[in-house]
């Protein structure tokens, strides 16, 4: 124990410690700043001849003094007295109850002493590796390779970046520079030729051009360095995967979310965990977390008979190698099961294995509709306690682990994943953050529970559909040469139940074929909310090792120096730094890292590094845990040794509780990222404002599937609200216009293709007006373009073909169809004049009004049969302005050609490019006019269409020819009729 009164070491925390002659050691004479004789040594060892509190130099009888009593000082201290003032190192001591000191690990060791002596080991661990390296270099080449067969196989990469072909991409960039060039010319030629008659109109279409120009810009640019990767799973395997020695592979922690399980159906959220579970990854690196953010007991009884069949189905999977290993997907494929199966157990197991699941969906089906009404008296468990979550808006947290190392093996007696159920505390007056909240949850939980360096975050309708993907994403992070630099490794989405022509564009295939493939060739693709591997360290708030590092600070100057939780900068005062110095600090601070690199601690000595790391207000950022905080600092993860096993459930349910957040930096600079629906946009660009860069995986077996709404309504619902959330960003202070300049570490396309997912909403206001012109043009018989010469016929011409141009060459490089590309442009216009144009006004209510706005869906009616659902309308005040829009354009169209019938020939020619300008708005719009109209059993939609617009022509041409009227009558008439509407 501290003896009584004794100072405390104000840099080690251990007691400063006695003279040879049984007097307190006191280094510093003028100000008797506590230091201890070992630290003092050390001072003086390296030089720092001057008390860091005064600033004035030792005397010669310290020195000698020092010198003397070296081998003298008492031992680390048991305990930390918790009263002691230590000067700059003063730290308010948390009154909140955890399982142990803030401060200290279970031994009583100050918890940065421990983190310390783990960086001294990791950095003799790169001395000793760099001394093995410099003696291999002197052993000959081939003496090392008959010495070592296998170093060849080691140093093969796990993954290789392949550019797309210079025939490929070099004439694609020519035809954007063309399409450049020509864009130049077409707005002088614009804005030099007016039409006066239609001054407004024309002004219009000018404006809506040169926006509609800068979006393109906006979204072509970033596609300039397109690359593709392939993997080497096998490479993976015999570096990491010894046979006979435990797999060295990386453990995941999988995050599944969900909500109400009336909408989000249990049976497709056990599918995903189910998986999971079967996965093709050794067991014991395998943990799933799902967090139930509506405290709902259907959604923990679905996993209490989840977690039993598992039991029964991992084995199967594993076994006979099946995909996809969701059952409901695997049984239902209308595919030659038997197939490459030579086991003749094969056909049995799966008919029992099939009977099993339909028993264990019964009892699912069993609870949803038990589910259906809520007693009066809430839920009970089984055991007749009332269930916590009874109220959804006010319940405490709650942890359940299902399966791993709670003894529950498969029936072949063999380990599973770990299973855990996981709801958060909610108590009214709170902000939860919906999803982010629940996702950073997550974070803390696993973090206390397991701690695995790499984390895999999907939605409850997203199941693994290749089993092999997490060593996908581990050909990266597990490559020394990738992988150090990695915040995420992001796969593209697949969607399953989407009609075959995909109406709406559900499947996404451009931005997911075309625009993630560029953005994989600059700093990385963005993080598009599921399917994603996250290095844990990034989401922490880490920077990559290549961060540049910090400025270090002088000794003299210690007392002065003051250390900010986010950047981890010394300052100095501001009369000892030049402008550019300060100009740097200043914009740094834009980026806000939440703490600082781990690697770039190596740089210090042992005396700053403990400066450093005493100095540093970990609660104020990760919140008051010691067990959570002394896991961030594991790079490759692992429980931490301080740690109780018995005690860590507590610790978990303590990290969830509903203020545990409160004036620290989650949802602000670590974790998801608060503040737009779109969080995860949000998210992904913090982290390559730090510096990270992230990859594109896109394996030939579709990693993960999901589900997607293939009606018209849910799916501009959806598209609505991811615009709302980029409006939300654009008016935040995390708004990619401004954001994040300092640092330097956003390349500028990338920050171009940040600025286009927020301003892309904004699209849609120009894009109203200019798909309204055409019918104002046609009614009024006015035009936006005056009659053309020769040379503005041509840079039309070429700017058409440009554009054509530009779609074929990226449809060569993408492999993506033509079809794809059309249906995306399709609702590129569907999308801009309902879904964008609401979420500009509902984003603006929002933001600066507070006001927030919804849009009722009403069911109108739906077919049974295979793609019911692309048939329900559901009608919304979404379906507004496309409506008026497609109605206006046709009215429009009959307008034009009575115009042109009583006008005469001459009015042909004008009319021929209106009517092409209004074709455009309609043939974009089709899908949209078919989703309100069409169905299987009644008349295509554009037979209807197209029979209206016929009949109405040529019903105005034939009362304009009138062929039953006599020669003499026509005369007749044709004196006192001049028009048809005589």
């Amino acid at each position: 124990m501290m003896e009584s009164g004794m100072p405390v070491c104000n840099t080690c925390g251990e007691q400063v410690g006695l003279t040879s002659t049984g007097e307190v050691f006191i280094a510093c004479h003028e100000c008797n700043y506590p230091i201890c004789q070992h630290c003092f040594d050390y001072d003086i060892k390296k030089g720092r001849n001057a008390c860091i509190r005064c600033a004035n130099p030792y005397t010669n009888d310290d020195t000698a003094a020092g010198a003397e009593d070296s081998g003298n000082h008492l031992p680390v201290a048991s305990h930390q007295n918790a009263s002691q003032d230590s000067g700059i190192h003063a730290r308010n001591i948390s009154t909140v109850s955890t399982l142990d000191s803030e401060y200290m690990d279970e031994s009583g060791n100050p918890i940065w002493k421990n983190r310390v002596e783990s960086w001294k080991g990791k950095k003799d661990k790169k001395k000793k590796a760099a001394k093995k390296e410099k003696k291999e270099a002197e052993i000959p080449a081939q003496q090392q390779m008959e010495e070592n067969p296998q170093s060849a196989d080691a140093s093969e990469p796990l993954s290789r970046v392949f550019p797309i072909p210079k025939s490929q991409l070099s004439p694609y960039r020519a035809v954007i520079i063309m399409r450049l060039i020509i864009l130049a010319f077409f707005f002088q030629y614009r804005v030099t030729h007016p039409v006066d008659s239609a001054f407004g109109l024309w002004l219009t279409s000018v404006i809506c051009e040169i926006w509609f120009a800068f979006s393109w810009v906006l979204d072509q640019f970033p596609k300039w360095c397109p690359v593709n990767r392939e993997t080497y799973i096998d490479r993976l395997s015999a570096r990491y995967e010894v046979e006979g020695e435990p797999s060295a592979l990386a453990a995941v922690d999988f995050f599944v979310s969900t909500v109400d399980p009336l909408k989000e159906p249990p049976l497709i959220t056990a599918n995903t965990v189910l998986s999971i579970l079967a996965v093709d990854y050794p067991v014991d690196k395998v943990s799933c977390y799902v967090s139930d953010d509506g405290a709902a007991m259907l959604t923990f009884e679905s996993l209490v008979e989840t977690s039993e069949f598992a039991r029964k189905w991992v084995p199967f999977c594993k076994k006979f190698s099946i995909e996809p290993r969701a059952p409901e997907f695997y049984f239902s494929q209308k595919i030659d099961y038997l197939k490459d199966k030579i086991q003749p157990s094969f056909v049995k197991e799966r008919r029992a294995m099939k009977r099993d699941y339909e028993e264990y969906k019964v009892r699912i089906n069993a609870l949803v509709a038990k589910a259906q009404k809520t007693p009066d008296e809430g839920w009970t468990m089984a055991d007749g306690t009332a269930w916590p979550g009874n109220n959804s808006r006010d319940h405490p947290g709650m942890i359940q682990v299902f399966l791993g190392n709670t003894g529950a093996y498969d029936i072949e007696g063999n380990e599973l994943p770990r299973l855990v159920y996981v709801s958060r505390e909610k108590r009214p007056g709170y902000q939860h953050h919906k999803k982010a909240g629940a996702e950073n949850a997550l974070i803390r939980v696993s973090a206390v529970l397991t701690n695995a360096p790499y984390i895999l975050n999907l939605d409850c309708d997203h199941y693994v559909n290749n089993s092999q993907a997490l060593r996908e994403a581990m050909c990266f992070y597990m490559d020394p040469q990738v992988g150090r630099d990695v915040c995420f490794v992001q796969f593209p989405q697949r969607f399953d139940g989407i009609d075959k022509s995909d109406r709406y564009a559900n499947r996404n295939t451009v931005f997911f074929d075309v625009n993630m493939k560029g953005l994989d060739g600059l700093q990385g693709p963005m993080y598009v909310g599921t399917g994603c591997v996250f290095n844990r360290q990034a989401l922490y708030g880490y920077g990559p090792s290549n961060l540049p590092a910090l400025p270090k600070k002088s000794s003299s100057s210690s007392s002065s120096c003051s250390w900010c939780c986010c950047c981890c900068r010394g300052k100095k005062p501001a009369k000892e730094k030049d402008f550019a110095e300060v100009y740097r600090d200043a914009k740094r601070e834009d980026l806000n890292a939440a703490i600082f690199n781990l690697r770039e601690i190596d740089s210090y000595d042992e005396h700053e590094r403990s400066l450093l790391i005493s100095q540093m207000s970990f609660e104020k950022t990760f919140g008051l845990s010691s067990v959570f905080i002394e896991s961030t600092m594991l790079e490759n993860g692992g429980v931490a040794e301080s740690a109780n096993p018995s005690m860590l459930i507590k610790e978990a349910i303590h990290v969830i509780s509903c203020g545990y957040e409160e004036k620290t930096a989650w949802g602000k600079e670590i974790g998801w990222i608060y503040g737009s629906v779109t969080e995860d946009i949000l998210t992904g660009f913090k982290m390559h404002c730090r510096g990270w860069r992230s990859l594109y995986c896109m394996p030939l077996r579709p990693a993960f599937k999901g589900s997607a709404p293939i009606n018209l309504s849910d799916r501009l619902h959806q598209v609505l609200r991811w615009a709302l959330g980029s409006v939300e960003i654009f008016l935040s202070r995390h708004c990619p216009l401004w954001y994040g300049f300092g640092g330097g570490r956003l390349q500028c396309l990338q920050r171009l293709a940040y600025v286009n997912t927020i301003v892309y909403p904004f699209t849609s206001l120009p894009l109203v007006a200019y798909c309204t012109l055409p019918a104002i043009c046609l009614i009024t018989g006015k035009f936006i373009i005056p009659t053309l010469s020769n040379l503005a016929s041509v840079l039309f011409l070429g700017l058409f073909m440009s554009i054509i141009l530009t779609s074929v060459l990226e449809l060569r490089w993408s492999g993506v169809s033509i079809e794809a590309l059309w249906r995306n442009e399709q609702f590129w216009v569907i999308g801009g004049v309902s879904a964008h144009l609401f979420a500009v006004f509902q984003g603006f209510l929002k933001m600066l009004a507070g006001v927030d706005t919804n849009f009722t869906v009403t069911s109108k009616a739906a077919d049974d049969g295979d793609f019911g659902d692309l048939y329900i309308i559901k009608w919304t005040t979404v379906l507004i302005p496309p409506t008026t829009i497609l109605i206006m354009n046709l009215v429009g169209v009959v307008a034009g050609f009575s115009d042109a019938l009583n006008s005469g020939y001459e009015s042909w020619g004008p009319l021929f490019g209106k009517v092409f300008f209004a074709m455009w708005v309609i043939l974009h719009l089709y899908p949209f006019l078919k989703g309100l109209m069409g169905r299987q059993n009644r008349t295509p939609t554009i037979v209807i269409l197209w029979s209206v617009l016929l009949a109405s022509v040529f019903s105005l041409i034939w009362v304009k020819i009138d062929p039953f009227v006599t020669t003499n009558d026509a005369s007749t008439a044709s004196q006192s009729c001049i028009a048809i509407d005589c």
